[in-house]
Parts: structure tokens; sequence; C-alpha cells
């Protein structure tokens, strides 16, 4: 079975989840979800991560955590280790509690930090336990919108995307949240690239920056493919650029017009990165939007020698 690839980096935002083992239950009693909480806080004391966020549910958990030691993993090893133990010895049971691994998904903060939270803190209204997010006992909202402080949990960072001004702050992400109530919001996850980031183009191609290419040859690392074309994405990004005398960025932000067309079209064309994933990185192209790009760029080369001649040198460059 692939298993997911990990990016760890000092100062990343995930957000974690796992579930229980057969989509059975890990949390039984009030006390285990405060022991929960226990291992949580043992875990910033012995590894420094921080917690933004989090919703512990009957048999699954989210966690929004901010790691300033690029150590997830052994964080989230200490978290669920010592909580499977006690567990296991409180119910004298025996075996794995949790559904294999945690997934953690790296999370661009100033295009979905908001949004991620507010759709975890709504988990218990979506699954009919309460009425109100605020009416869930094992949640990080009520110290958002409210007086209530916490050891373990920081809500500044989020509040601070909302306003400066810390009551205002906490009255605008009240609003945010609760006019979600009762309406239909798309799961922020159906936007992750590559099953493990969240974020618009210039963070995912930053994110992967940090992957090392050998990780990707490896056959049972999942979205393999995919993330491997990434990759490509960003040689042929710099080769359409040197080639045309700009920047990335000017090609990423239409300043260099033809040098944009070029770059799509050789994505496209030499990579397994889809039109949707295209357009996201070039900043929110549609899919036919970025078909249309290539179908124009396809007729031009038949009339236009130059271009067709350049867009070949180009590839040769490149392969």
């Amino acid at each position: 079975m692939a298993r997911p690839l990990r990016i760890e980096y000092e100062g990343a935002l995930y957000h974690v989840t796992g579930r229980g083992n057969e989509r059975r239950k890990i949390h039984f009693t009030p006390a285990d979800y405060q022991k929960f909480l226990e291992y949580i806080k043992t875990g910033q004391d012995k590894y420094g991560i921080i917690l933004h966020a989090y919703v512990l549910m009957t048999n699954h958990y989210h966690l929004i955590i901010e790691t300033p030691g690029a150590n997830l993993s052994k964080a989230m090893h200490h978290i669920t280790s010592g909580y499977t133990m006690y567990l296991n010895k409180k119910r004298k049971r025996s075996g794995h509690l949790f559904q294999g691994r945690y997934k953690g998904i790296v999370v661009d903060k100033d295009s979905y930090l908001v949004e991620l939270s507010r759709y975890i803190h709504l988990n218990p209204v979506r699954a009919k336990m309460v009425e109100k997010p605020e009416g869930y006992p094992y949640s990080s909202y009520p110290y958002y919108i409210t007086k209530k402080t916490s050891d373990i949990l920081t809500t500044d960072l989020i509040l601070s995307l909302q306003s400066k001004n810390p009551g205002d702050a906490k009255r605008r992400y009240k609003t945010y949240v609760e006019s979600a109530v009762g309406e239909e919001i798309e799961n922020p996850y159906k936007k992750v690239y590559g099953g493990m980031i969240l974020g618009r183009g210039p963070f995912i191609k930053e994110v992967l920056k940090k992957l090392k290419r050998q990780y990707l040859q490896k056959e049972d690392i999942s979205h393999r493919r995919m993330l491997h074309g990434a990759m490509e994405l960003e040689e042929i990004l710099q080769s359409v650029a040197e080639h045309y005398k700009v920047t990335n960025e000017a090609i990423l932000t239409r300043e260099a017009a033809e040098a944009r067309k070029v770059t799509i079209y050789l994505i496209r064309k030499r990579t397994a990165v889809t039109n949707g994933q295209v357009g996201e990185y070039f900043g929110g192209l549609s899919y036919s939007g970025v078909a249309r790009i290539i179908e124009r760029l396809k007729k031009d080369m038949k009339s236009d020698r130059r271009l067709k001649g350049r867009i070949e040198k180009i590839e040769k460059s490149m392969w």
C-alpha cells in the first residue's frame, strides 16, 4: 500500500487527523478526552509544538499544529503512543487503537488557516452532536469566542487574521464560524495538492522546494507522479524564464504573456500535473481557462514558426 510522504520543516503548520482502528471509538469518557489533551501538553513541553485549534470526536481527532522544530512525527508519536498505552491499560485491551498513522497536511496560513479552523470547529455540528459549536465540550472553539484561556492552546494567530483588535477579532471569528451553521460549506480537503499541501500556487511552490527529489523515486509513496510532476513544473518554469530572459514571477503574474502561455503548455505536455493544479499554481485559472490557453498556443504554433522554434529550443534545453 502506498504511504504518504511526510514533509517536516521549521515553522510548518499542519492539519493533523487520526481515526480509530476500524472507525471504532478512541474516547469513551470525559477523562479520556482530558488525557488526550494532557499528552498534547507533554508533547509541547518535550518538542515545542504549538497547538492552534483542536476538536476531539468520539472516534477521531482534528488538530492544527505548528512545529518550530520540524518534528511533527516525533511529537505525534509521543501523543498517540502515550494515549494508546493509557487507554489499553485502562480498558484492559491490547493492539492498535488508531487506524494507521496520523494524516498531516501542510497548510498555508495566509490562504486557508481561518477557513480550515472553521471547518473543524463545525465538525460536531455537522455530526449533529450539538446545535452550535460552542456547545461541544472537547473543542478549542469556546477559547476563541470567550475570555476562557488554556495552557495548551494559542488563539492569537487565527484571531489576528480576523482583526488586530482582540475583542473585535473574537466577535468577527464567532460571526464567521456561526454564519456557516446549517450551511453546506466546502471541505477544504478537496483543495489539497498532492495529498499533502493545502495552499495556493506560491505556497505549493515553496513547500515543494523542501522536498528531496530522491524521496519521490520510491514506488510506495502515494501521489508520487503528481508530486514528481510538480517538481518538474518548477524546472519548466525556470527554463522558460531563462529563455525569455524574464523572472519566474513575471510569468506567474502575467507580465510575460507569451512566456506564461508557453510554460502552461509545456507543463501539461511534459508532466502529470492536471489542468486544475496548473490553474491553482498560476493564481486561480479555471480548468477550462488552462485548456483554452493550450489550444490557442497550439494554433499559434502552426502559423508562427518563430514561436514553434522557441518552444522546441526550450524543450531541447530541458531534455
